[in-house]
């Protein structure tokens, strides 16, 4: 059952991706406008699911500039480098970084990834790699685009880490969003403020849906899993990312597809294969 919880997550997770894509080439939107709507309709949404359900404890100030800042990095490097990234090499980079940053802080912490682990993250970001080749003319990308996206994965993988033990997902992101919308609102002096009726829509589907409720799942998620599983599991959201941009787009799936997807599903098996085997056996 919680694998389907954190496939649900996971899709919420690519979905951002498709979303601002779609609002930045199909209607025209400011990056930076979207963003900002996506964090406040986040924040009106998490803020009225908290004060409803009347339980769970609120974060503590510490908590919650951080997971503060981590959002409004990720937020921010996400929405300005989708201006030049296409849906599946932006996801591609992002969780890269996610899944690095990570890795790396777990190692770090004295914790040591399982064998399984380790290859299934390696044959994962290949398949990776594979899988987005051809979608990646990196000589037409702006570079501060490139760093934009990898400063958001570095931020995304931090703010992962923070739901460990953070108190109740709802009311933990619920102040993290509002919090995040103080740093995010001078994005609007950088953008034209475009936004059409629906890319606005958009922003707000992004905001209170993908993002709110999907990060609230998210936390749910990675409160119960094993931190360095979690950054393997989320390298299927560009698979997820990309197959969305395929059918939004209309572009073929290719042999070359199929064998990449094949290849990080087959890394996050090889991940998640020991857990699964050890509770069968239980």
């Amino acid at each position: 059952m919680i694998y389907l919880v954190a496939l649900g997550a996971l899709f919420a997770l690519a979905a951002n991706s498709v979303l601002i894509r779609l609002a930045v080439v199909d209607y025209g939107a400011d990056p930076a406008g979207f963003a900002v709507v996506r964090v406040a309709t986040g924040a009106v949404v998490l803020m009225t699911m908290a004060l409803l359900q009347k339980r769970g404890a609120w974060p503590t100030k510490a908590r919650s500039v951080a997971g503060a800042l981590c959002l409004a990095g990720y937020i921010v490097g996400f929405s300005l480098a989708y201006r030049t990234l296409d849906a599946g090499f932006g996801a591609l980079l992002l969780f890269g970084w996610v899944q690095i940053t990570i890795f790396a802080t777990v190692v770090v912490r004295g914790n040591r990834p399982s064998v399984f682990q380790w290859i299934g993250a390696i044959v994962a970001f290949f398949g990776l790699v594979w899988l987005l080749k051809p979608s990646s003319d990196l000589g037409s990308v702006p570079v501060i685009d490139l760093m934009l996206m990898s400063f958001a994965g570095v931020s995304w993988g931090f703010y992962t880490l923070l739901g460990r033990g953070a108190g109740d997902p709802v009311r933990v992101n619920a102040m993290s969003f509002a919090l995040c919308l103080l740093f995010v609102l001078p994005l609007l002096m950088v953008g034209n403020g475009a936004l059409s009726g629906p890319a606005l829509m958009l922003a707000m589907v992004s905001g209170g849906i993908t993002s709110g409720l999907g990060y609230a799942l998210w936390y749910r998620i990675v409160a119960v899993i094993d931190p360095a599983l979690a950054g393997v599991g989320q390298l299927m959201v560009p698979v997820m990312a990309s197959l969305g941009g395929l059918v939004w787009i209309n572009e073929p799936i290719t042999v070359q597809w199929l064998i990449g997807a094949a290849l990080v599903l087959g890394g996050i098996g090889l991940s998640i294969a020991p857990q699964i085997i050890a509770k069968r056996r239980l």
